[in-house]
């Protein structure tokens, strides 16, 4: 015979306003570390295609692919303390980036930059909400977390003031790549983004 209290405990965790906080910081670890591994498969296949045909950005490039090895290895760092693995769907992030970063390279030096502003934009409207839902429950994750934030909004202001034009290809390109970014996230969080994402709007 089921446990009353057990299965009472496990309804609660289940209803969206009492899910397990630690399951949801694993999440956000294991989302995080893909989605720079993600952004270093792109600027990876960027800067093979830019040596060759734009050689004057590739400094740039280089310096942002930095940031992601950085904030890639800070997050896996993070994992041990808090029970958290890699996400089981670091190939599709890789995959994923690798393409996008290829294709958006061959389109253009300036669709590289909106290939940034269209990743870094979605990223930092992710990590707003992980951070009000950090803020009281992991200190010390929040902390890290709003580091980085700093050094990706810095990639997302340069991408911006690097492109030479803002036309159609800019307004179809931004939407679609936010569109794909936001759905590796949620599954890599197993809907959770949703639910934080509507748990802090009520919590405003």
């Amino acid at each position: 015979m089921a446990n009353p209290s057990s299965e009472l405990s496990r309804g609660v965790r289940n209803r969206p306003g009492g899910r397990n906080p630690d399951i949801t910081v694993r999440r956000i670890l294991k989302v995080n570390h893909a989605g720079e591994f993600g952004a270093i498969r792109i600027y990876g296949a960027q800067i093979a295609v830019a040596r060759r045909l734009f050689p004057e950005i590739v400094p740039d490039l280089n310096e942002m692919r930095e940031d992601e090895i950085e904030h890639c290895r800070l997050f896996y760092e993070a994992m041990p303390a808090r029970r958290a693995r890699p996400c089981r769907v670091m190939a599709f992030w890789s995959l994923g980036g690798y393409v996008l970063g290829l294709l958006t390279a061959l389109c253009g030096r300036n669709m590289i930059w909106i290939c940034t502003e269209a990743v870094e934009s979605t990223v930092h409207r992710h990590l707003e909400d992980q951070l009000a839902f950090l803020e009281s429950r992991d200190p010390e994750l929040h902390a890290l977390i709003a580091s980085i934030q700093e050094e990706e909004l810095a990639h997302l202001r340069q991408a911006e003031d690097r492109q030479e034009r803002r036309g159609l290809g800019r307004a179809l390109l931004l939407p679609v790549i936010g569109a794909l970014t936001d759905l590796m996230i949620w599954l890599s969080t197993w809907g959770d983004s949703s639910w934080m994402r509507a748990e802090m709007a009520r919590a405003r």
